[in-house]
């Protein structure tokens, strides 16, 4: 029976077909286009480095070291220009960058322009000496002012050389009440006026009253106009002797708001004429005291 079923039993043959390789696909070719893109953006870099200049190259390292100092006060590389962030420049076809000097140059220039500040601010001060010394001697030479020379002050003061013509008991600079010159306050402003034709600095005037208030109260006059008709009187004689009425860069009456002497307002010393011969400093101040308003265009009602 055994050998029955051996007999029986099937032989099976395994044969094996040989043929081509099956197909891969389109991977390779995303792989090959990664490695030349990245290839091309090496020699890109290697070409860019090689024709970049050292200083472009410094301000590149100090970027990526330190970005933020960089881009708020600039350095060796980072060029100049005139954005809110320093860096680039205008010329481009500078070979080696447009540099920007850096903190060295900045403290440089700073330190330049408060050389010059003050080298100005010395030839001012020598100017006011001269004018000083120049009106002191046309007074003291001039036989009919020198009896007055005790009702002129001239002295230094933070805004410029400051002239006052005070009143004096049995010498008044006015009329009581009135805004009329006397004739000898109208020499001694004459004789200041032809001294001051030719100076280059601004001029500032005003008029003081003592502390006695004014008696016409029924017409609303009052010592704060008298202080201004007195100070304009005053500018009539200056420009009449030669100053140039542009240089006047304020008239002002101040009444009794700034007396001479606190502790007595009474007193007649209180009552006078003040010339300040204005410093550049003091000018600025003055023009930045009072600015007109710019006009509503036609038509635009206000809000």
């Amino acid at each position: 029976m055994a050998g029955d079923a051996k007999r029986l039993q099937p032989i099976i043959i395994k044969r094996i077909k040989k043929g081509g390789h099956s197909a891969h696909g389109g991977a390779w070719k995303i792989a090959y286009a990664d490695f030349v893109t990245a290839m091309m953006a090496f020699f890109l870099l290697m070409w860019l480095l090689g024709s970049t200049s050292e200083g472009d190259k410094k301000g590149i390292a100090d970027y990526f070291s330190a970005p933020l100092k960089v881009a708020l006060i600039g350095g060796p590389g980072s060029g100049g220009s005139n954005s809110i962030l320093t860096g680039g420049g205008r010329d481009l076809s500078a070979a080696d960058g447009q540099v920007d000097g850096g903190d060295a140059e900045r403290t440089e220039k700073l330190r330049g322009a408060q050389t010059a500040q003050v080298r100005f601010k010395e030839q001012e001060a020598q100017r006011m000496e001269k004018l000083r010394d120049k009106i002191v001697n046309v007074i003291s030479n001039n036989p009919r002012l020198a009896a007055y020379a005790d009702q002129i002050r001239i002295e230094k003061s933070p805004d410029g050389l400051h002239i006052q013509i005070v009143d004096a008991q049995n010498r008044p600079m006015f009329d009581s009440g009135a805004a009329m010159v006397k004739p000898y306050m109208r020499d001694i402003l004459r004789e200041i006026g032809g001294a001051l034709s030719d100076v280059d600095n601004r001029i500032s005037l005003a008029g003081h009253t003592d502390a006695t208030p004014f008696g016409s109260g029924l017409t609303g006059y009052s010592n704060w106009e008298l202080s201004a008709d007195r100070a304009n009187a005053a500018r009539r004689e200056l420009v009449a002797a030669g100053m140039p009425d542009g240089k006047l860069i304020r008239v002002e009456g101040l009444a009794a708001s700034q007396p001479l002497e606190p502790d007595a307002p009474l007193d007649q010393i209180n009552r006078r004429i003040s010339i300040v011969i204005m410093t550049k400093e003091a000018e600025d101040r003055a023009n930045r005291t009072y600015r007109p308003p710019v006009p509503e265009p036609a038509g635009v009602a206000a809000p």
